[in-house]
């Protein structure tokens, strides 16, 4: 099982805070860094405010050397489609090749009123994130010096250069993900290279996995060309008392996050991943809260990804 590291800044974090959990991260060997893309704090005030994430990305692929790093997930209601394949391919310039992409529809409708951004229908959004999907792949795989042309309801391209390029040939991988029972199976069957259900039981992420496995086979996609994952809250202690610690740091109490996270002692915690492995959960994203906690993240490297590595 591969194990990621995935964190929400939007809850208060610096960039500094961002790049010392990333280089943790890295030294330890997990294989991601991805962090949330979001501009409103959720129950706190989220100081010191939110940062961009592809500022943010661009900025750590600088400054780190082999981790991967990407977003789970950008909202399409953001950002433009042509300017957002300018920006996820520049990253990936300057990352050398590790950048993915998450996408999706967009839901938290606060954080749109309190930053100026507008907020459609469910109906529109997921429109709006067919229409992005395609012109961002569109723009990637058209070959240098040629042209690339969409016409939509909500976008039109008209004879875009379609650069930059991304370093890695076809673009960055799409992260894609929810609990939608239609269009989201189908949309990721298109376009997902990873399908991703955040914070849910086991028994219905497979029930999830199997939609979208329906939807790959009616477009002639086999099951293992893509890769299955979760995010899950990390809470993990070598004793009942370090538990505690850590969940009273991100105001969790200890019991919800055993039912609800991957949390308790290390033992435990490779309880609950095998449990997910179980139904196919390939990559597990890791949701760290307290970003002064670098410790917690060396136990899990040390204690936990040595039980549940692939072999």
């Amino acid at each position: 099982m591969d194990l990621r590291i995935f964190v929400e800044p939007q809850q208060g974090a610096s960039y500094a805070d961002q790049l010392s959990i990333a280089r943790t991260a890295e030294a330890c060997g997990y294989s991601a860094f991805f962090r949330s893309d979001h501009f409103l704090a959720m129950g706190t005030d989220g100081l010191p405010g939110p940062t961009d994430s592809w500022v943010t990305l661009a900025g750590l692929a600088r400054e780190t050397s082999t981790i991967r790093l990407g977003t789970l997930v950008s909202s399409a209601t953001f950002r433009l489609p042509g300017p957002l394949a300018v920006s996820v391919a520049q990253v990936d310039e300057m990352s050398g090749g590790r950048v993915e992409l998450g996408l999706g529809a967009g839901w938290f409708e606060a954080e749109h009123t309190a930053y100026g951004i507008a907020f459609p229908g469910v109906r529109e959004r997921f429109d709006r994130l067919e229409e992005q999907l395609a012109i961002v792949t569109g723009m990637w795989n058209t070959p240098a010096g040629e042209r690339f042309s969409y016409a939509g309801e909500h976008y039109l391209v008209v004879d875009s250069p379609a650069l930059p390029k991304p370093a890695q040939p076809g673009g960055p991988p799409i992260v894609m993900g929810g609990k939608g029972a239609k269009r989201t199976p189908a949309l990721a069957a298109r376009y997902a290279a990873e399908f991703n259900v955040p914070f849910t039981p086991a028994d219905e992420v497979a029930a999830q996995f199997a939609r979208v496995r329906e939807a790959m086979a009616a477009v002639g996609r086999t099951p293992d060309s893509m890769v299955w994952s979760v995010a899950l809250a990390l809470c993990c202690g070598r004793d009942e008392a370090e538990v505690e610690r850590r969940a009273a740091a991100i105001g969790r109490e200890p019991g919800e996050l055993r039912a609800n996270g991957c949390a308790g002692t290390p033992a435990e915690c490779v309880e609950t991943l095998r449990r997910y492995a179980a139904i196919g959960v390939e990559r597990v994203y890791l949701q760290v809260l307290d970003l002064a906690d670098g410790e917690h993240l060396e136990l899990v490297a040390a204690e936990v990804a040595p039980a549940v590595a692939r072999r």
